[in-house]
């Protein structure tokens, strides 16, 4: 199998957890489309690629970021497919078929790779928000229709259509995502809350494209060896706890920054509880864990 890059798809829009960072597997979600064994993808997945689009995801039992974006697409899946779909979700436990995942060159989970004509072309890692996914979902299928694989999803496209236009500097940030361009990126939802300021849309999307640029070419164990040893180094410590929210570990991000709220003041706690501020945005308000921590950094502070 080669790897087809496909210029027009999306670009990675996130960053995985590596496998070597798992633990001990908890129990199992609950399995959603085809389970690939080495068996199946020469004889199933891979011919079925040829007339429909297969989407494949990597995942770890081990991984809670895995199970998230596994019932993700498996809700759009079981949508898709009430009807005929032009796609497949197909699932590799990286855990049960190793062969597999050296076969598609996995070295990180969650990461999601499409399967047209036999061709791999990667489309995201980590948990990109819901209607990024289904938006990633909609434009590979189309190009694949284009290609003469499958066809347009019209549920889908009726659905799109219903939806009021993207603004231009969402279309503008989405664009230099595909290209990984992130600095664009920044800079388009810095327009956008120019001209409309407060936008919820803009605000979130700002902050996971300015996440993704801070801690770009970072390796995780050598930062969090950092700050164990520096405990005193905001910096480090603000790098850390971007680190922990792209994995997931939210309470864990939020729990490291109150406490260097607490131990430092002036200049240094303002920027802590600005750079804390950034990353409650990247959180459901109504969480619990996230009232909790907004409590906690009230009282740090007062």
């Amino acid at each position: 199998m080669s790897r087809n890059p496909y210029g027009e798809l999306p670009k990675n829009l996130a960053q995985a957890v590596d496998l070597s960072s798992l633990g001990k597997p908890p129990t199992p979600p609950p399995s959603v489309g085809i389970a690939v064994t080495a068996k199946n993808l020469v004889e199933e997945i891979l011919p079925a690629s040829h007339s429909q689009v297969v989407i494949a995801l990597c995942w770890s039992p081990r991984s809670a970021q895995s199970q998230e974006v596994l019932a993700i697409l498996g809700d759009f899946y079981n949508v898709d497919s009430t009807g005929p779909s032009p796609w497949i979700l197909a699932t590799v436990n990286v855990d049960q078929e190793p062969t597999v995942a050296q076969a598609m060159q996995v070295q990180s989970v969650p990461i999601a790779i499409a399967i047209i004509q036999e061709q791999l072309v990667p489309l995201f890692e980590s948990v990109p928000p819901r209607e990024q996914v289904r938006q990633v979902i909609d434009k590979v299928i189309s190009l694949a229709a284009e290609r003469g694989v499958g066809a347009a999803l019209e549920a889908a496209e009726k659905e799109v259509d219903s939806q009021p236009p993207m603004e231009p500097e969402e279309e503008a940030a989405l664009d230099a995502l595909e290209k990984n361009d992130l600095a664009a990126a920044i800079s388009a939802y810095k327009s956008w809350l120019v001209r409309v300021p407060g936008n919820s849309l803009a605000e979130i999307g700002l902050a996971q494209v300015e996440l993704m640029s801070r801690i770009e070419g970072s390796i995780p164990s050598e930062v969090f060896s950092l700050a164990e040893a520096q405990p005193e180094n905001l910096d480090i410590q603000m790098k850390a706890a971007d680190i922990d929210v792209m994995q997931g570990n939210y309470e864990a991000a939020f729990s490291r920054l109150i406490k260097c709220v607490k131990n430092s003041s002036g200049d240094d706690q303002k920027k802590v509880r600005d750079h804390l501020l950034g990353l409650f945005k990247l959180v459901d308000p109504s969480d619990p864990g996230l009232i909790k921590s907004r409590q906690a950094l009230a009282s740090a502070l007062f």
